[in-house]
Parts: C-alpha cells; structure tokens; sequence
C-alpha cells in the first residue's frame, strides 16, 4: 500500500537548523576572540580562494547580513529535507560546492563570504523541482517559495556596492541544474488506496494519478466507460439466479 508522508522527523528539523547554528557559532567566535575570518572567504582567480568554497558560506560580515540569511536558510533546507527527503543531502551538498566553485571561477576578485549563495541554491532548487515534478503538492510548494522569495531574483543582477551578486548566482545557476538532474527522483508524496476511493467522486481530484502526477482525464473516454460498465450491470442483473433452499415435507 502507498502511503503518505510521515510527519516531520527529528532529523528533519536537526540538519536544518545545524547550518544557522554553526553560522551564528563563526560569529561570536569571531567577536568574542577578535578574529576575522574574511579572508576564508571564496577569492577568485587564487588557488588560496578555494578554501572559501568550503569556509565562506559560514563567515558573515555582521549581525544584519547574518540574519538575513538565518531563516531562510533554516526554512529553505527544512523544506528540502520534509519534500526530498531521499535525494535532500545529495542536493544540499552538490549545491553548496557548485555554488562554490562556480563563483570562483566567474565573480570578482574580491572575498565573497556569506550563506547567500546557497541560499539561491535551494530557492532555484525547490521552485524548478516542484514544477518539473508535475505533483500537486509540489507545485504549491514551488508557488509558496516564489511568493515568499521572488524577491531574491534581482539579487543577481550588479547593483549594491559589498553584495555578492555573482554568488547570488551561482546558486540560482546551480539549484536550477540540480533540479533538472533530479527531474524524476525524490518526489515521495503518493496516495493510499483508502483516499483514491475517496477522491473517485472529486473531477479535479480525478485529474491526478496515484502518484500525485497531473493526467487530465478524456472526458468522452469516461463517458464511455461509465456507459459501458452500466450497460454490463443491467446484463448481469437480467441473468441472475437465485437459488432457494427449503426443507422436505415427510
């Protein structure tokens, strides 16, 4: 039988909230010891920057640019992790060194720090992967992450002086292919048979397969079915034998 997805798990609320964590933990080291950690940073065109593929998404600048990536990051990753649990990791880590590693190779030589970058990775991932997944729920999914971070698209464009537009990016760049290479894995919502008996009756429910999958359904060939299989009743009804058992006199 298939079944739904289970609730959240703790594992799927821990891993998310372990990257925000590990943030702000860089920050008080830093302020509390006096260090600064810029130069950790992705520095392109420097064989020493790619040691900030690895290190600048946990360095931040200050408290406002480390805020402003906290909760999208928590809320961004806890999503992968509910609605990709089978394939979030891959994604998550995939992403995080293309991110990375393509913002080296294209941005200016500058250190580029902060978690922005893959922050655009998840958004592009998770809008793109709801649409290609052609579910429903999936498709809300991606509708609820446009409307709640649309915004984030003009951050690739130059614009403000100290922001990382190229980063920014490079993690559209590399959610949007992590979403097509995933096209056909990790989507694990599916229906119990209890609830496609139940959405039988329901015309847009009826538009879904048992995956979740959009099917629309040919009017004329239901119509045709339906006409069919009533017209086998009423011939089964008219051939029906009853059988009656009854006791003998003596």
């Amino acid at each position: 039988m298939r079944t739904e997805r289970p609730p959240l798990s703790v594992v799927d609320i821990a891993i998310p909230l372990a990257f925000p964590l590990l943030m702000w933990l860089v920050y008080w080291f830093e302020i509390t010891f006096h260090y600064n950690f810029n130069d950790l940073g992705v520095r392109p065109g420097e064989l020493s920057g790619l040691v900030g593929v690895l290190f600048g998404p946990f360095i931040h600048s200050g408290v406002e640019h480390l805020f402003n990536n906290t909760i999208p990051m928590f809320l961004l990753s806890l999503a992968l992790m509910y609605f990709y649990r089978p394939i979030a990791f891959p994604v998550f880590i995939l992403g995080f060194l293309a991110t990375g590693l393509l913002t080296w190779s294209i941005a200016r030589p500058s250190y580029h720090i902060g978690a922005s970058g893959v922050v655009y990775m998840l958004f592009a991932f998770l809008f793109f992967k709801g649409i290609l997944s052609k579910h429903f729920r999936l498709i809300a999914v991606s509708m609820i992450v446009i409307f709640i971070y649309g915004s984030l698209v003009w951050g690739i464009f130059p614009g403000e002086a100290g922001i990382s537009w190229e980063g920014h990016l490079s993690g559209l760049i590399s959610g949007t292919l992590l979403a097509f290479v995933y096209r056909k894995k990790g989507v694990i919502f599916k229906y119990p048979h209890e609830i496609r008996k139940k959405d039988e009756d329901d015309e847009f429910m009826r538009q879904f397969d048992e995956n979740g999958n959009f099917n629309p359904v040919d009017q004329e060939e239901e119509q045709y079915k339906t006409s069919d299989d009533v017209s086998h009743t009423a011939d089964n009804e008219a051939y029906k034998i009853k059988y009656e058992v009854r006791k003998r006199k003596k």
